[in-house]
């Protein structure tokens, strides 16, 4: 049996932390690139590590290096980056062991509020972790790109886009522009993802007729996730936000389907992973110019706006909640049409083949 990049499947252990089942893009894209690599024929060992990483506790860290440790001499690991851009020591102290490959699906000190001395650590452990290993794959362009800064080279680097399934096309609920219309955001509730933003502009449009319904953990941040439901609360929107919560594959599924509208105020994605899924639905898109976004969305398909512009979402819902619904109905062709162009997991998982088995017949990189 052979895989897609050419040669006999191979061999590869991928190191996460937390679990593996947990819904975030992030999360999912590693599920999708296991399954698919193990359909392809490869063998796939997973080593879970301590789910407080990038922030490990003592005990973690120590997990991690037994972990490291318990992986035979000569394997292939790629490492995801949540964690892998924690463990410079441990990975300076494998990197003649094992063959290192970084899953970076955005540099860890561009999270949203750190403080700067935290950012700092971050970017420094992190370009030593990279440089001991054989490559590094990334989920778009923008991050390769942001890797330069990092010491690495284009060319030791391969970006690996996430893939998008198939999805029916949305239903909606105001169809016929009656009806309050029915807003849909997927994102965890994390500082990152700017639903203060939203929440502002939301307030400024009450005189319209919208609900918005929000599906994402309140696990990650649960001070920040606090805060967006006072938000909620104190604007006088309580009646208009729903907060779903996570939900699995078939209610995420009938959430994207029964919305008119997809938004996604986020400040900064690698991707933008839900982002494609509202495409594939065929919703129009308001999100920011950020990651891959761009790449996702077109000016017939959606609006992308600056990053913190709570003007610019009053403005740009203020046209799409209108009853006067032709400009909405306008985007959502646009997705209907884009949403062809979205790449699927066979692609990714293709090209992810062969990524490892290119970096994995590397020698180690001299940076």
């Amino acid at each position: 049996m052979t895989d897609d990049a050419g040669g006999p499947p191979g061999a590869m252990t991928l190191v996460v932390p937390g679990d593996l089942e947990t819904r975030t893009g992030g999360y999912g894209y590693d599920r999708e690139i296991v399954a698919g690599l193990r359909a392809l024929g490869w063998a796939v060992n997973v080593r879970r590590l301590d789910s407080t990483f990038p922030f490990p506790t003592a005990y973690a860290r120590a997990h991690a290096v037994a972990e490291l440790a318990g992986v035979p001499t000569g394997s292939l690991v790629l490492a995801d980056g949540l964690a892998f851009g924690t463990l410079a020591a441990e990975a300076e102290r494998e990197a003649a062991r094992l063959r290192l490959v970084a899953l970076v699906h955005h540099p860890l000190a561009l999270e949203y509020g750190l403080d700067p001395a935290v950012a700092h650590g971050f970017v420094e452990s992190e370009r030593r972790a990279l440089a001991c290993t054989h490559g590094v794959v990334v989920t778009s362009e923008a991050t390769a790109a942001t890797l330069a800064s990092y010491g690495i080279g284009r060319d030791d680097i391969a970006v690996v886009v996430p893939g998008t399934a198939p999805a029916p096309l949305a239903h909606g609920s105001a169809r016929d522009g009656q009806g309050p219309v029915a807003m849909l955001c997927v994102a965890s509730l994390v500082a990152r993802k700017g639903y203060d933003v939203l929440i502002a502009a939301l307030a400024r449009l009450k005189h319209l007729s919208w609900h918005l319904t929000a599906v994402g953990s309140h696990r990650l941040q649960p001070h920040t996730a606090a805060a967006i439901v006072e938000q909620v609360r104190a604007s006088g929107l309580d009646d208009r936000v729903t907060f779903a919560g996570e939900l699995g594959e078939a209610d995420l599924d009938a959430a994207y389907e029964a919305a008119d509208l997809f938004v996604l105020p986020t400040r900064y994605e690698g991707y933008g992973m839900a982002v494609a899924e509202a495409v594939a639905h065929g919703l129009p898109v308001v999100s920011t110019d950020t990651g891959a976004i761009p790449e996702l969305v077109d000016a017939d398909s959606g609006i992308l706006l600056e990053v913190e512009n709570v003007s610019g979402w009053t403005y740009a819902l203020g046209r799409l909640l209108a009853p006067e619904w032709d400009f909405r109905r306008q985007l959502a062709e646009g997705a209907r049409c884009r949403r062809h162009q979205l790449p699927r997991w066979n692609d990714s998982v293709r090209a992810m083949a062969a990524a490892l088995t290119r970096f994995g017949d590397h020698d180690i990189l001299q940076r």
